[in-house]
């Protein structure tokens, strides 16, 4: 049984009508597809197939989020993923996938693996930078880019380092203001007094 058997959309054998197919997408999807950017994943796909009699007209809509690697400060980074995909998918002389639009298969296939356009569909969602918002990076790595980048004299890095800096200090006093838990507290305590023993 192949990594993605269970992709395998059966076009001959559906009638006429409307067909839905759900799918559950984890980890496991994108190490099978070698993807290196998707760290884990939580996604719903749902696909809806008409078929007139003459070809199938496929509707991909895919909802949930994936983890991803925040390329500034190397944290997990969960990102949204809300994505559709269309296409039409025919019987012809041979394989031909010229169009964005309609997808020709040979008479003699009797299944379509939709695992390629589910995957296609997910990664065109993903941005091509991956970082967190402003001020939502995490603050020890952040540190040490802003010191590397005072280090080699760029000044848009500057600029960009007072405005992190100013979103931080927003971050931190909002932090502050937020009841703590009791637990926390009690840890940091036990923190200071390691501190003093040295």
């Amino acid at each position: 049984m192949g990594k993605f058997s269970a992709y395998k959309l059966p076009l001959k054998s559906l009638g006429a009508g409307t067909h839905t197919f759900e799918y559950h997408l984890d980890k496991q999807f994108f190490v099978n597809m070698e993807s290196a950017d998707v760290r884990d994943a939580d996604l719903n796909v749902t696909l809806t197939v008409q078929y007139n009699g003459d070809f199938y007209d496929l509707d991909f809509c895919i909802e949930g989020e994936v983890t991803l690697l925040c390329d500034r400060c190397l944290d997990d980074l969960h990102f949204p993923i809300e994505a559709g995909y269309h296409i039409v998918v025919k019987y012809g002389d041979s394989y031909n996938d010229d169009s964005d639009e309609v997808l020709e298969i040979p008479e003699s296939d009797s299944s379509l693996n939709v695992a390629y356009m589910i995957y296609d569909t997910v990664v065109l969602a993903i941005p091509i930078k991956h970082v967190h918002p402003l001020g939502k990076c995490n603050r020890q790595m952040s540190a040490m880019l802003k010191k590397h980048r005072a280090q080699a004299g760029d000044e848009d890095a500057e600029l960009e380092n007072d405005l992190i800096d100013e979103i931080d200090n927003i971050d931190a006093a909002e932090d502050s203001a937020a009841p703590s838990d009791p637990r926390w507290n009690a840890l940091r305590k036990l923190s200071a007094d390691n501190d003093n023993i040295e």
